[in-house]
């Protein structure tokens, strides 16, 4: 299989797991003209921006290490640009949360799932 097509199975687990442990998903695969964020969700009195990394190894690194200074700052712009196009979330406390997704490398079946709430700050 393709990475894009292990990336959405990541992000289908990835979103079943925030709806069960209480989240409303607002969006998934949000686009625009900086990028895209995996999933937009509100949680309590906070927005939260996800991005969800898919991975079969930790050959190359974990997925959360995968999301460096520069991958933060686009998630950070993408977010203003969505919060910007929406007056009804902001008095709404933004979030960035990072889901790693683990799958097993010759089947693909799930295995394990670790959530890092407040992944990143922004200042």
């Amino acid at each position: 299989m393709n990475k894009k097509t292990i990336g959405s199975l990541g992000e289908k687990i990835a979103a079943q797991y925030l709806l069960k442990s209480g989240y409303k998903i607002l969006e998934k695969n949000f686009k625009c003209k900086i990028g895209e964020i995996d999933i937009i969700a509100l949680f309590k009195k906070e927005i939260v921006f996800v991005e969800v990394k898919t991975r079969t190894s930790t050959s190359f690194g974990t997925g959360s290490e995968a999301v460096n200074f520069h991958k933060q700052q686009r998630i950070l712009k993408i977010a203003q640009l969505y919060l910007a196009s929406t007056e009804k979330f902001r008095n709404f406390q933004p979030r960035f949360d990072v889901i790693e997704v683990y799958l097993n490398p010759d089947t693909l079946a799930f295995e394990k799932l670790s959530h890092f709430p407040n992944a990143f700050l922004i200042f």
